[in-house]
Formats: structure tokens, C-alpha cells, sequence
């Protein structure tokens, strides 16, 4: 699974490489791998992580049950085999793995993990995103089973993102605050928050080492130029640009890229009680008064592709959910629009209901390169034409997340989701709003709700097409306008990873010599 809260999680990145030494590669266990972070992980326990950049880095650490192989099937991660029921899996855990800690993992810490997810007192924020809604877990000697109240069509799929707590971080999950207890092959050693995360080899990991570094460097740089700079000097080996860097980095000499198409730029109207966005026709107008083909090359710095659908591809359901369902661009119809909405404008140009002004609170996240404050400012320019007051609101991913879900200081928001199952967007479009819910735009839309809750309950070809009726249902309805498709470029120097969904596969960290 993928999902990024702002987050996010996405889709398959960087080849692996040999894992055996080599001339060219330096002996197993020495050496620093070092990649860079637009974000702070901020919370280090995987059952709080929302955050793109918080799976990422805690996948370092954690292992899941499943994982996906270079060709998008699910493979063996901690368990070696599964049985699959329209309502429940049943995993067999590999025999001694070992958590950092130097437990043994057992089947019961894998259904802890789950249930404790699940308990409405952890109030985990990936609950009904990344673990679907009632979802339980039992366990015996050898096996963990995972069900669900009713059939669901991706239940497998919804194990390869559940990253595993084990050892004394299961009976514990405060020490998680400083500590990992994962069965992966680093374990962190230091954490200087807003700067670095270093994380050890294990010499006890229950899988193979052989290639591995001595250590993996997770550090922060919330700058893609600094990025850049960075991996050109070879002080970092990895690192993803959004950006007009990209140019720069890809005629960098011995540079590995790979450029992937993980999430949409988009953004979301905020519809609360007393927002703006609460009135169809104000969403509708804001909608109309910019021109889309303009805006998605300037978020994307002309590096998008059109925006196909909300589930990153490679899809389970392919086809295309927007075309056709995004309010098409006429600047007159938004001005007449929102004139018969009773939205007056004044003396000074700004419109205003009932008292109150067309105030808009644009709220973006820094991290995702200079495309997306440009299109933030020409947002801003674009509605101010139509008699909106507006106001920007850049912050880092961390503030972001506060902002959406805590504070809700914010009327129209850009937000890539990427997720890889139509299931995981659920608990973001519809349900309990924030700060209670996922739900941080107040969505309630009761088409998308009635064909996603039919969807979730119908398999195969006949699930799909319900699944794309409830997404264009979305766009019909100007919850979240779907600009661009992005790309990003993924490049290493110095070694190479393997990525899937934003998540490192720890066991292919390699370094070349020089790296």
C-alpha cells in the first residue's frame, strides 16, 4: 500500500543491485549509506505514521508481512506462504526471525500490532487508510490471521504496508518514541530530529547481510537545490526531486535515475461548517476561474503527464476516473456564478455573504519543490480576479499535517495522496471528519460513500467499476480537483536502492566503491 497524508506512499523505484561484494563493491558491513529526506519523519511508531516521509524512513527499520517483487506481485516478506478467504488471510511467519532487540518475532506481536491499530484509544491515523476498518487479527504457534467483518477485495494487498513493531516495542509503544524494534536489518542508532537518522547493521538480522552497508543515513534536507548540490559532491547517495533541479541532477556523470509517476498534484476544498468551500457553487466557481491546462505545468514544472485517476499506477483497476468530471475552465461563468450564489462583491473588490468575505486560506507544503508555490501564487492571483481574498500558507510536511488535521487553519489545500488501493483513500474522503477522523476536508459526499461501501464489498471486474464511479463522483462534485499526474526523479550516486510505494527495501542498500 502507498498513502501519504499528506503523505504519502507510492509507486516502484530504483533497480536493485548484486548482492554479493564485488571490485567495485566495499565489504560487507563498512561504509555509510546516506539518503536525503524532504521531511522530517517527525513520530517514529508506524502505527501514528501518516507521513510519506515517516514510512519511508521507518522502513529502514520494519519489515512487513508481504512485500512486492520488481514486477508488482506480491512476494514473501515476513511470512513465507498465505491463504486467502473473501474475508480473512492467513499468513505463515518464516521460522526465527529476530527482532533488534533479539526477540524472537511471533505470530502474536503481528496481531498485537494489528488490533492495536485497530483500538479507537491508540487513535491511529492509518486506521481505515492503511488497516481497513474492522479489521482484527488472531494468531496461534505459527500463523497470524487477518479478517475483516465483511468480504474485501484487497485484503492481501493491505498487508504490505503494515510495517511489524516487535520485542519490548509491542508491550511498550512509548519506547518507540526513541527507538526502533523492527525485524529489518538496520535498527536506528541516533536520531537529531529536523537533521539525521543513522541506523545500525544488525549482526543478528535473520536474513541475509551479505552487501549490506554499516550503516544507513537518513538526513534531512527540506531544499532540492541542497539535494542536488549534495548528491553531485557525493556527501548523499539518494535522494527524489521534484523540481527544476531534475535537469540538473539527470546530466549529473554516474547518476542511476529513475523517474516515476507515484500521485496527482491536487488540491482539496476545505468544507466545514461556516467555509467557503462548504457552498457547492463557491467550489464550483474557484474551479472554473482557473485555467487547469496552465496550472498543472506550472505545479509540475512541466514535468506532469493528465491526471488519470486517484490510485497510483500501476493500478488494480485501471482506467481513467477524471476525464470528463472536472469542471472545465470559463473565468465569466465563475464571476456570474458566483453572483447568484449572493456572492457580492464590495468597494474593494472582494465578494462577500451574509456579512462574511470570500476568504481563502491556501495551505501547501514546501518540500515538494518551488512548483508548488508558483502554482499556489497563481492560485491566488487567478481568484483574486474573481473578488476572493486570499492568503498562502507554505509550511514543511509536519506543519502540514498539524494545519489539516489539528488547527484546520486552511480553506483549499494542495495534497498528493499516493496510495495504491482505492480501499486506502476511504478514511480521507469520507467518514469521521478531522480532528476525530482522516477525513480533513469534511468531505460528504453520499455518492462516493454509498459506490466506495458497495465497492469495498464486491470482487473483481464488477468492484472496479464501482470503485471508478465513486472516484469520479469526487470530481463531479469539486471535492478535490485532480491537476496533473506528477512525476518525480529518484537518483542515486554511489550505490543504489530498490524503493516500492516510498518504502526502501533495506536488504538492497548497496554501495559502490567511491560511495
Amino acid at each position: 500500500m502507498r498513502k501519504t497524508a499528506a503523505v504519502a506512499a507510492f509507486a516502484l523505484l530504483t533497480a536493485g543491485c548484486g548482492s554479493s561484494p564485488s571490485a567495485e563493491q566495499p565489504a560487507t558491513g563498512t561504509g555509510t549509506f546516506t539518503v536525503a529526506l524532504a521531511a522530517d519523519p517527525g513520530v517514529l511508531d508506524p502505527a501514528m505514521g501518516v507521513l510519506s516521509a515517516t514510512n519511508t524512513a521507518l522502513s529502514v527499520a520494519y519489515e512487513s508481512l508481504v512485500t512486492v517483487d520488481k514486477d508488482g506481485k506480491t512476494a514473501p516478506g515476513l511470512a513465507e506462504k498465505w491463504e486467502i478467504k473473501p474475508d480473512s488471510v492467513t499468513f505463515t511467519l518464516r521460522k526465527d526471525i529476530t527482532c533488534s532487540d533479539g526477540s524472537k518475532l511471533t505470530p502474536a506481536d503481528v496481531a498485537d500490532n494489528v488490533n492495536h491499530i485497530v483500538n479507537p484509544d491508540t487513535k491511529s491515523p492509518i486506521y481505515g487508510v492503511l488497516i481497513p476498518a474492522g479489521m482484527k487479527a488472531t494468531s496461534d504457534a505459527t500463523s497470524v490471521t487477518l479478517s475483516t467483518p465483511e468480504p474485501f477485495g484487497f485484503i492481501l494487498q493491505s498487508a504490505q504496508n503494515l510495517l511489524v513493531v516487535c520485542g519490548k516495542g509491542v508491550k511498550d509503544r512509548s519506547l518507540l518514541a526513541k527507538s526502533t524494534y523492527g525485524t529489518g536489518p538496520f535498527a536506528l542508532s541516533e536520531a537529531v530530529p529536523g537533521d539525521h537518522y543513522t541506523f545500525g547493521l544488525r549482526k543478528d538480522y535473520s536474513g541475509p547481510t551479505e552487501g549490506l552497508p554499516g550503516k544507513v543515513v537518513v538526513k534531512i534536507v527540506p531544499n532540492e537545490q541542497t539535494a542536488a548540490n549534495l548528491l553531485m559532491s557525493g556527501a548523499i547517495n539518494n535522494a527524489t526531486f521534484f523540481g527544476p533541479d531534475r535537469a540538473r541532477v539527470e546530466a549529473i556523470p554516474g547518476v542511476t535515475k529513475e523517474v516515476i509517476a507515484p500521485t496527482n498534484a491536487q488540491y482539496f476544498y476545505h468544507q466545514g461548517e461556516g467555509r467557503p468551500g462548504a457552498d457547492p457553487e463557491v467550489r464550483k466557481a474557484l474551479t472554473q476561474a482557473l485555467n487547469l491546462t496552465e496550472l498543472a505545468g506550472i505545479v509540475s514544472s512541466n514535468t506532469g503527464k493528465p491526471a488519470t485517476g486517484l490510485v497510483s499506477e500501476p493500478r488494480p483497476c485501471p482506467g481513467d476516473t477524471v476525464t470528463g468530471h472536472v469542471t472545465p475552465t470559463d473565468p465569466a461563468a465563475a464571476a456570474s456564478g458566483l453572483d447568484a450564489a449572493g456572492w457580492k462583491a464590495g468597494a474593494d473588490g472582494i465578494r462577500a455573504k451574509d456579512g462574511k468575505k470570500l476568504s481563502l486560506r491556501v495551505l501547501y507544503a514546501t518540500t515538494r519543490g518551488p512548483g508548488f508555490q508558483a502554482a499556489a501564487e497563481y492560485m491566488a492571483a487567478t481568484w483574486k480576479k474573481v473578488g476572493a481574498e486570499v492568503t498562502l500558507n507554505g509550511v514543511i510536511d509536519t506543519k502540514l499535517a498539524e494545519s489539516l488535521n489539528v488547527t484546520q487553519d486552511w480553506d483549499v489545500a494542495w495534497l498528493p495522496i499516493g496510495v495504491t488501493l482505492p480501499t486506502q483513500l476511504v478514511g480521507f474522503l469520507s467518514g469521521p471528519a478531522a480532528p476525530k477522523g482522516a477525513n480533513f476536508a469534511h468531505l460528504n459526499n453520499e455518492r462516493y460513500t454509498e459506490l466506495a461501501a458497495q465497492a469495498a464489498a464486491t470482487p473483481g471486474d464488477a468492484g472496479c467499476k464501482l470503485w471508478s464511479e465513486a472516484e469520479s463522483a469526487l470530481f463531479d462534485n469539486n471535492d478535490l480537483v485532480p491537476v496533473t499526474g506528477l512525476t518525480i526523479l529518484i537518483a542515486s550516486k554511489g550505490g543504489t536502492v530498490r524503493q516500492v510505494a516510498g518504502f526502501y527495501q533495506p536488504t538492497t542498500f548497496r554501495l559502490t566503491q567511491g560511495g
